[in-house]
């Protein structure tokens, strides 16, 4: 059996970046040399006493957060619209950059999306839409959210449904959560609306329904709710 460094192999795996999307909300702060300049570039910015000894007297600029809208704007101060549906953070950043030095010496703009929605059904032991404040969230990360598999989980056979802005319809992708490689593949990391579905084990049904005929109804009963768990959650996307 081989070794496998997970550490080294998940710092390895595939991550593009997010890319943003209809009703992402952004953290975006501005900040430059000129703490007074930078102001008005900040939705929200205020005046603490009663920080720190080191913060007693400064003035702390409080995250301004904005929601990507329908058609694909965040109405920015000073600079109006700006378009960013499809890019990720790093396209927005240099953008917003840009468009800042017209006003601002070497300004710096930190952003961070801070609703990342992934939907986990099926054999998990808290189904259900969980948001994550951390955008760089993993598969096992997600799972975790969701209290990890039950014990009648199928962890070979996990669905990941992923949809897609530019051809519009979803994609399915097999995981096998057993398999150490797992670390590598380019779903490693998940994205806004990402759906995960843990499949039950065909075997453990059956040795169930062997020991119990009454868990044939119940299992019937648990994939109607599934598939109904799944539906509403594509339509209030």
């Amino acid at each position: 059996m081989s070794n496998h460094n997970f550490e080294k192999e998940t710092a390895q795996a595939r991550y593009t970046g997010l890319k943003i999307k209809e009703g992402d909300i952004l953290e975006i702060v501005v900040s430059a040399f000129d703490e007074i300049a930078v102001k008005p570039f900040n939705l929200s910015t205020v005046t603490s006493t009663n920080i720190t000894e080191e913060e007693s007297s400064g003035t702390v600029n409080i995250a301004s957060r904005y929601t990507v809208s329908s058609d694909g704007f965040v109405v920015f101060p000073v600079l109006g619209k700006l378009y960013c549906l499809g890019m990720t953070k790093l396209q927005l950043k240099e953008d917003i950059e840009h468009r800042l030095k017209v006003y601002l010496t070497d300004p710096i703009v930190d952003i961070r999306l801070v609703n990342l929605n992934i939907n986990l059904i099926g054999e998990v032991k808290s189904p259900g839409t969980k948001t994550s404040t951390n955008e760089r969230i993993n598969l096992f990360q997600a799972l975790a959210l969701a209290g990890d598999m039950t014990d009648a989980a199928d962890r070979t056979n996990v669905k990941l449904i992923r949809y897609s802005e530019e051809s519009k319809k979803d994609s399915v992708v097999t995981l096998d959560f057993s398999d150490a490689s797992i670390v590598n593949s380019p779903y490693y990391y998940l994205q806004q609306n990402d759906i995960i579905y843990v499949e039950p084990d065909r075997n453990k049904q059956i040795a169930a329904n062997n020991t119990n005929p009454n868990r044939t109804l119940f299992w019937q009963l648990i994939t109607v709710a599934v598939s109904i768990a799944a539906l509403l959650v594509r339509f209030t996307r």
